[in-house]
């Protein structure tokens, strides 16, 4: 938990309470030995690192990083495959994720589940993920593409979604999560954060020194107040 903890605190400034609750999270992973029935949701506006905090705990926890959208999908053969049958079949975003990450338990981040649309013609996009984070039901994943000859074990995967709001979330979908909310920055901290992250970076893009530019606070300031 020091190493995660550690890279918290190196990759986001402030945050405290949020990177708390995921040090509890995690520890409790590892206390338990098991992710059955666990999946962290991460709520908040755009451009708070929901998508960095993922990928730090993906690297605090020894794990390859997968990720999907499911905003606007309203197909579930995207998520599941098409049958054989079909031209051009292929497995799902799922099954092609996991074979990416060459690993039976990654951190699979799932985007935008507050965008996943409703019932349709084309199936529920929401029950497919029902299936992959209910315990009883994902050892034995079905890919349409794979058929029932052969179930994919989603058990070890530690799944973590991300959305801007709770209230279009299906129900039952939100009910198996575990919310952090992630509030905005204020203007103290986003000081911070350009001065400890983001100009460093953009120095180290643009191979410049801070003996060739510098950036004052009061410009800062003024970004922030009128550009963020």
């Amino acid at each position: 938990m020091t190493l995660a903890q550690n890279k918290l605190d190196q990759e986001h400034y402030g945050l405290e309470s949020v990177k708390t609750r995921i040090i509890e999270y995690l520890a409790l992973i590892q206390k338990t030995g098991k992710v059955s029935g666990m999946v962290l949701l991460l709520i908040g506006p755009p451009g708070t690192g929901k998508t960095t905090l993922a990928k730090i705990m993906a690297q605090a926890t020894g794990r390859k990083f997968a990720r999907i959208s499911v905003g606007g999908i309203e197909d579930v053969a995207e998520l599941k495959g098409h049958r054989r049958t079909y031209i051009q079949a292929m497995t799902g975003k799922i099954i092609q994720e996991m074979k990416k990450a060459q690993t039976v338990n990654p951190l699979f981040l799932i985007d935008e589940v507050d965008k996943i649309p409703h019932q349709n013609f084309r199936g529920n996009p929401a029950n497919v993920l029902l299936e992959m984070f209910d315990p009883s039901q994902n050892q034995q994943f079905e890919d349409n593409y794979l058929g029932q000859e052969v179930p994919y074990d989603l058990s070890k995967v530690m799944f973590v979604c991300t959305a801007n709001s709770v209230d279009t979330i299906p129900r039952p979908l939100l009910n198996r999560m575990e919310i952090i909310r992630i509030s905005s920055y204020s203007e103290v901290s986003k000081l911070e954060i350009a001065r400890r992250h983001l100009i460093p970076n953009a120095l180290e893009d643009y191979h410049l020194t801070e003996k060739q530019i510098i950036f004052q606070k009061q410009a800062l300031r003024s970004i922030i107040r009128h550009y963020t």
